[in-house]
């Protein structure tokens, strides 16, 4: 693929819930998420992101405070958008918390904040938090109604859930993949346009990272899954090197 020409360097942002995953499914402390960290800290990863929700399913309250111990790369918290997390968040002081959409009854996040339909909810938080210095972010769908609803909120950066784009890719259908692609395309440059930092995530691997690595306004990636269950077989230096490696290839 040719190099996107003028474009900003790109962060790779690793999230390390699901080395919490393996550590729950059978208790202790192993494997610690937070060696995770000092890994991705290691070979050059640019952020760490850690969902602590609400069922406590993989990362833990005493997690957060070890992973900013434990290196000097920003933390971003993933939060669900209520007052128990927003108290988490001001304890902890994390670089930036991305609020997210949760369900108790999920396997993962299924789809965008709906910041638009959120507002009442989501200001007097999101003041909260910019107010105590922590950068807000929203993860809402490539939709120009929900990254006006960000605009109207204050959020100075949006990320993008790339899942439908992801389940195309993997259905081999390339109508949609391209549809999608085309999605988030628009909403980055205007996201861009209106002073708002487009980041994206969720679902992305080997395969299908570069077409989104590719477009010259995304600022940042948050990858997690996928870097985790390739570090079974492969390492996770050797995972995180290797997304490195594919997302500098287009930038």
């Amino acid at each position: 693929m040719i190099a996107t020409l003028h474009s900003r360097p790109l962060r790779l942002g690793v999230n390390i819930d699901h080395v919490a995953t393996i550590r729950n499914a059978r208790g202790g402390d192993h494997p610690d998420p937070v060696r995770a960290a000092e890994i991705v800290a290691a070979v050059g990863g640019d952020g760490i992101t850690a969902h602590l929700r609400e069922d406590r399913r993989h990362i833990r309250d005493e997690d957060l405070a070890r992973i900013q111990q434990a290196t000097n790369l920003p933390l971003n918290l993933e939060m669900a958008a209520t007052s128990e997390m927003l108290a988490i968040a001001l304890r902890h002081k994390p670089h930036a918390a991305c609020i997210v959409p949760e369900k108790r009854e999920e396997r993962t996040t299924e789809g965008g904040l709906d910041a638009a339909g959120m507002h009442n909810t989501l200001a007097p938080i999101a003041e909260e938090l910019r107010s105590a210095g922590i950068r807000v972010s929203l993860f809402i769908e490539a939709d120009e109604r929900q990254l006006d609803a960000a605009l109207r909120l204050g959020a100075p950066v949006v990320e993008f859930h790339t899942g439908e784009y992801a389940h195309a890719f993997a259905d081999g259908d390339r109508d949609k993949v391209e549809r999608e692609l085309r999605r988030i395309t628009d909403m980055a440059a205007l996201a861009a346009k209106n002073g708002i930092e487009p980041h994206a995530g969720h679902g992305l691997t080997f395969e299908n990272v570069q077409p989104i690595a590719a477009i010259p306004q995304i600022a940042e990636l948050n990858i997690g899954h996928y870097l985790i269950g390739e570090a079974v077989f492969v390492g996770l230096e050797n995972a995180i090197r290797r997304m490195r490696e594919l997302m500098d290839e287009v930038r």
